[in-house]
């Protein structure tokens, strides 16, 4: 999975969780939680989703990766390429 690939999965991943969301009104580095006001259920949602999508196994642990978007794309890459998201 290249970044545009895994960009594409989070932004329809997040349509599904928060539909108003739009990705093209948040920086690479901005909290997503914050930017749609997500709550916990939210963002357990969008995890999870991330796994129905592409069958990676998203860890509690990861979550914190998870909290921006260039951090889901980081860790989407990783995981396709088996490279080990987090120690």
């Amino acid at each position: 999975m290249n970044d545009d690939e895994a960009r594409e999965v989070v932004r329809a991943v997040l349509h599904e969780v928060a539909p108003e969301a739009d990705l093209d009104t948040v920086g690479p580095g901005e909290a997503l939680q914050e930017a749609f006001d997500l709550d916990s259920i939210d963002f357990l949602n969008f995890a999870e989703g991330i796994h129905e999508r592409t069958g990676i196994e998203v860890h509690e642990r990861d979550y914190p990766e998870l909290a921006t978007l260039s951090g889901c794309v980081a860790y989407l890459t990783k995981s396709v390429s088996g490279t080990p998201a987090s120690d």
